[in-house]
This record gives C-alpha cells, sequence and structure tokens, in this order.
C-alpha cells in the first residue's frame, strides 16, 4: 500500500496529525503498537482532558520551560485559540477554569478521543493496530516509508513521528521513537524526569510524621548550593511517604533534576513558604503581637492558627518551644525560629521518582534539528516529529497537550502539503 502521510503514534500529538493531514488532502495512515488509540489523551487532566490553556501566548511561552520559544512557530500555525475553535467546531463545549486551564464542559476526556476518531474515520484516515514499527525507510535524503516487525514494508511520501516520551509508559510512551530518529541523524538530549514528584530523605520524611497532609496556597522554592533562588512555585502540594508531591511539586522538579546534574550534588535545598506574602521579620512582630494578646494560653492553641496541627507542632518543636507551655513564657528567639520555619522553612530533596513515574519527560530530539515551522527533519526530507518525543516540556495546566496539538498540526499540514509535491 502507498499513502501519502504514515503517522506513527496514536497519542494526542498523532491524532491531530492525522486530522490535520487529511484536512490537507493527503491519504493518511495512521500505526499503532497498542490496542487502541488516544490512551494517554483518555486520562490526561485525571480524565477530564485538559485540551489547552488560554493564557495569552506570552505567558503560555513562559509555561513551557523546556525550549519554549520554539514554539512561536508552530503556534503561528495552530495556537491555543485554534484548538478552542477546532474542538467548538466538532462539539465539544469548552470551559475555561482557573489559571486559564479548558475543559470538556462535561468534563470527560473519553469525548475528546472519541470526537477525534470520529473525524478521522468521517476523513477517511486509515488504522493499524497492534502494529510494531522496527524501522523507518530511506533512499537517500528522503524517508520513503516504515517497516513493521510483521516483515510489511509500507510506503508513503512522509512520515510523521509522534511516539511519545517514555514517561507514562502504560499508555505506550516507552521511548521507541528515540532509535529511529538517530538512525535518522538525529541528536537525542539527555531525557530526564519533569512534572514529577519530589523525593527527600529528611527524618520527618522517612517518619512519614506529615504524610497526607496538604496547602493549598503556599510557596516551594528550589536554592542553588549557594543559597541562591532558582525558581518559585506558589500554589497547592502535599507531604507523602517518599517526599512531596502536588502541583508546584510537579513544577519544580525539573529544576531539582538539573540543579543536582549541573552542580554535582546528591541533595538540593528547598524552601517552603506557609506564607508566601509575609517576611520573616512581620512574621516574627505578628507572633509578639500574638504574645501579648493571648499569651496566658499554651502555644498550641494560642498559635493553632499558624498551620494544620500535625505542622505546627512539628515547627514548635523544630524552634524548641513546648506546646503547653504559655505562649508569654516563650523567648522571643524562639519566636523568631518559629517565624523564619513558616516563612521560609529549608529542607533536602534528593532527587525524584523516575521518568516513568513522571507526567511528562524532559530531552528528546534537539529542537535544533527540526524545521520549527513545518516540523520537517533538518536531515531527511519527508520526515517529521511532534509531540512529547522532541525537547519540549511544560507545566501541568494544558500546556504540555497544547504543544502536542499545535506540533501535530503543523507536522500533519507540512506532511500533507510534502506529500502533494
Amino acid at each position: 500500500m502507498n499513502y501519502n502521510v504514515i503517522i506513527v503514534g496514536g497519542g494526542p500529538a498523532g491524532l491531530m496529525a492525522a486530522v490535520a493531514a487529511a484536512e490537507h488532502g493527503a491519504s493518511v495512515l495512521i500505526v499503532d503498537k497498542g490496542k487502541k488509540l488516544g490512551r494517554k489523551l483518555a486520562i490526561s487532566g485525571g480524565g477530564r482532558c485538559n485540551v489547552t490553556n488560554r493564557m495569552d501566548q506570552k505567558e503560555l511561552i513562559a509555561h513551557i520551560p523546556g525550549n519554549g520559544k520554539f514554539m512561536y512557530s508552530p503556534f503561528s500555525i495552530f495556537n491555543n485559540e485554534d484548538i478552542i475553535a477546532f474542538f467548538e467546531g466538532m462539539g465539544i463545549a469548552l470551559k475555561e477554569e482557573d489559571m486559564g486551564r479548558m475543559f470538556p464542559v462535561n468534563d470527560k476526556a473519553v469525548t475528546v478521543v472519541k470526537t477525534l476518531l470520529n473525524k478521522m474515520q468521517e476523513l477517511g484516515v486509515e488504522t493499524r493496530l497492534n502494529t510494531k514499527v522496527s524501522s523507518l525507510l530511506f533512499e537517500e535524503n528522503k524517508v520513503t516509508g516504515i517497516q513493521v516487525e510483521e516483515g510489511d514494508k509500507i510506503n508513503a511520501g512522509a512520515v510523521i513521528i509522534a511516539t511519545g516520551g517514555k514517561s507514562v509508559p502504560h499508555t505506550g510512551s516507552t521511548g521507541d521513537g528515540y532509535p529511529w530518529a538517530e538512525a535518522a541523524g538525529h541528536k537525542i538530549t539527555e531525557l530526564y524526569p519533569t512534572e514529577v514528584p519530589i523525593t527527600s530523605a529528611e527524618p520527618f520524611i522517612k517518619d512519614k510524621r506529615l504524610q497526607g497532609l496538604s496547602l493549598s496556597d503556599a510557596a516551594l522554592t528550589v536554592y542553588n548550593p549557594k543559597g541562591k533562588k532558582i525558581i518559585t512555585h506558589r500554589g497547592g502540594m502535599v507531604f507523602t511517604h517518599f517526599g512531596i508531591s502536588g502541583p508546584i511539586v510537579l513544577r519544580c522538579s525539573q529544576f531539582v533534576v538539573k540543579a543536582m546534574k549541573k552542580h554535582k550534588t546528591t541533595s538540593i535545598t528547598m524552601g517552603l513558604h506557609l506564607y508566601p506574602d509575609t517576611d520573616s521579620e512581620t512574621f516574627f512582630q505578628e507572633l509578639v503581637q500574638h504574645k501579648k494578646k493571648d499569651g496566658a494560653k499554651a502555644c498550641k492553641n494560642a498559635l493553632k492558627h499558624l498551620a494544620a496541627e500535625r505542622l505546627l507542632l512539628f515547627f514548635l518543636e523544630k524552634a524548641e518551644i513546648d506546646p503547653s507551655t504559655p505562649l508569654q513564657d516563650i523567648p522571643n528567639d524562639n519566636l523568631r525560629k518559629l517565624a523564619d520555619l513558616c516563612t521560609d522553612f529549608r529542607f533536602k530533596a534528593n532527587g525524584t521518582l523516575s521518568i516513568e513515574d513522571a507526567f511528562v519527560t524532559g530531552g528528546g530530539i534537539s529542537v535544533k534539528e527540526i524545521h520549527p515551522k513545518r516540523m520537517e527533519s533538518k536531515f531527511k526530507s519527508g520526515l517529521y516529529f511532534c509531540g512529547e518525543i522532541l525537547d519540549i516540556h511544560a507545566y501541568t495546566g494544558g500546556f504540555n497537550i497544547t504543544c502536542a496539538f499545535s506540533t501535530g498540526y503543523t507536522a500533519g499540514k507540512s506532511a500533507a502539503e510534502t506529500a502533494a509535491d
């Protein structure tokens, strides 16, 4: 069989590439090693599918810390507003939630998957499931198709690789596309976990003292070995049996990984700010006022408004304050220690969970080797890459899927135009 475009991988980028290529007149085959398409899309956003984010482009790029500037070109072809219009045009009503996140009104990711699959069927896209690709086929500097493990050679004028990274492997993202890219002459930058929980060997973590305790509006800072701030994120987090997790932890995780590698160290200091808008001195003065007002009360009662009970008792212990002692009997030096803990509690992180446990893969095919307005290889004509296989990664909140849809659409459109030549 001959096709204009073959797409390998049925995740968000691959499905969007299939629709775009078919819409632009190409005969399209999508190949996936799994039993069904859209597995990662079906579980995205906690099963609700955060299809994109409505932030303006400058903010959007700022939320893509891994080579975000590369995305200016794909966004000029198909951006977040185009994604919204695309899904609404197919009958999926969307709603905007906090921080610009866009979800289907019915909160069902499966609706998004079914709609894309129906659109592909309507456009005549053919599919081959349970089909493993063993290699790409080339003639000189042009891709000519794919070789599948069963022995078939399938020819095409263009091939799009959308096999994902190595995160969430149960959806089929097991790094299959990297060797094919290397065979085409591409460099794979070092892979590492991003958007992943952070681990710590601190005694209070090992003792599970704060396990399960969640904070809704805290700030978390990653410091380099010299004590200089690398990044701070604000929002929710939770203490776990292995370390910390939650939205701000995921956002800080890549900076922990990169700092440990850069400084060749086994641990990185982090700072937890329970009161992000208050500095230590101001907080101390407030404690002094509480001492005057509620001095007769035991510390654990007079200060119970400061934090959840387990966290308060932990901080009181670290500040060498007996919880049952009247607040008025506590020396100001100890209150100052407590103020420091509430405004910047320092502890050590020793890494993250594995890349398989991460939501997103950092690293991948070097974007320096890709034409950004076409998503085509600079080494082999007719070969395209899109989605998480590329060295592009973003925070959670609809940003990664926006990159996947944008690069997928751009690759599909360009491949269809190439195949038609």
